[in-house]
């Protein structure tokens, strides 16, 4: 998985001219707290990883595709912030629980909850909220597993807990997910009724090879123990 390089803080407040301190001090601290949220993301993704290492170890087989992270840019951010009509400071800013987002694809649905059944076990894992769009998906068809973590990270001088969202989706979750939120952001997120009951009917389909593809991969697990 390729992470985002660490912004720069390179901001000499002194520097600034006096009437521009208070604005370059704000966004020394955007990219401080920018620079924190993608070390608690390394924290999470490094967590998974051993986990993916030690399904391969042990079972000769590993449960995530892949993963992708990202971190909300400023702008994203305060745009939430509005949405939510929070204020713009720094205790607002602390109250988003999604700035730092990993999105984990599995191959089956019985990886999604091994996977993350075993990393809120950690000791230094704290479950903050879970929905369950698998048991339970949105009406738009929309299917996957949220979960809202806290991780520590350990800085020189101190020990911040920060949360994490993280997404895990099957292979056919995550296709359908990203072509509905491509087709949608193309038409500015109006679609015509007939296309939103085809994308729910294309949901359905998927979730019913999902399942199939999970029992058939039950049947080939047995073949290989008996060997």
């Amino acid at each position: 998985m390729i992470l985002e390089r660490s912004d720069k803080i390179d901001i000499d407040i002194d520097s600034v001219p006096m009437p521009l301190r208070d604005i370059a001090a704000e966004a020394q601290w955007f990219i401080k707290m920018r620079n924190r949220y993608r070390s608690a993301i390394k924290e999470v993704s490094t967590k998974l990883e051993i986990l993916d290492d030690e399904f391969q170890m042990k079972n000769n087989y590993t449960p995530i595709h892949h993963m992708e992270s990202r971190v909300k840019s400023v702008q994203n951010i305060m745009e939430k912030l509005q949405r939510k009509g929070f204020d713009i400071s720094k205790d607002s800013v602390r109250k988003l629980t999604d700035i730092a987002g990993i999105r984990v694809i599995c191959n089956y649905i019985n990886d999604v909850y091994d996977v993350s059944e075993l990393l809120i076990k950690q000791d230094d894992i704290d479950l903050i909220r879970k929905r369950d769009y698998i048991a339970n998906p949105k009406k738009s068809g929309y299917r996957s597993l949220h979960l809202i973590v806290t991780v520590p990270i350990f800085l020189t001088e101190s020990v911040e807990v920060l949360p994490v969202e993280i997404q895990f989706r099957t292979i056919a979750m995550d296709t359908w997910a990203s072509l509905e939120h491509e087709l949608k952001y193309k038409n500015k997120g109006d679609l015509s009724e007939d296309a939103q009951m085809e994308l729910i009917a294309c949901a359905n389909d998927l979730a019913d090879i999902d399942q199939r593809m999970q029992r058939i991969h039950k049947m080939a697990d047995g073949i290989i123990r008996e060997l």
